[in-house]
């Protein structure tokens, strides 16, 4: 998406980290541009509004289960194994990466893809 009008940080970069925006996860800096951006484009100002509105609604609505903290842990653990470029490792200790080239594919069988869950059902809270 584009306004059409000329900015220093793109409509469709603004956009795309919208959510890193909201959810204070970008350097202050990055912060700065954004802000500015939004006082600068009134359609990307309205998409901001309008995520912001539906986050403190889900907030107001779902806000109120505990999280685990053994899932908090792992969740944060993750993260953090990620952003320091690592690829995760799955319960046996092999990394999701190795999992994945090793399901490599031929043109005659498709190729096996993995799903890293953060929780199992153990996890969840008992309705």
């Amino acid at each position: 998406m584009s306004c059409g009008e000329p900015h220093e940080t793109d409509c469709s970069e603004v956009l795309d980290h919208l959510y890193e925006y909201l959810d204070r996860e970008m350097p202050e800096g990055d912060c700065a541009k954004f802000k500015e951006h939004f006082d600068e484009c009134s359609p990307c100002f309205e998409k901001y509004g309008l995520e912001r509105e539906v986050k403190k609604l889900v907030k107001r609505c779902c806000g109120h289960d505990d999280v685990p903290s053994d899932l908090r842990a792992k969740v944060m653990g993750r993260i953090e194994v990620i952003r320091q470029g690592q690829a995760p490792e799955d319960a046996d200790g092999a990394s999701a990466e190795g999992v994945r080239s090793a399901g490599s594919g031929t043109a005659d069988a498709p190729e096996m893809e993995t799903v890293d869950a953060v929780g199992s059902e153990d996890d969840k809270n008992p309705a």
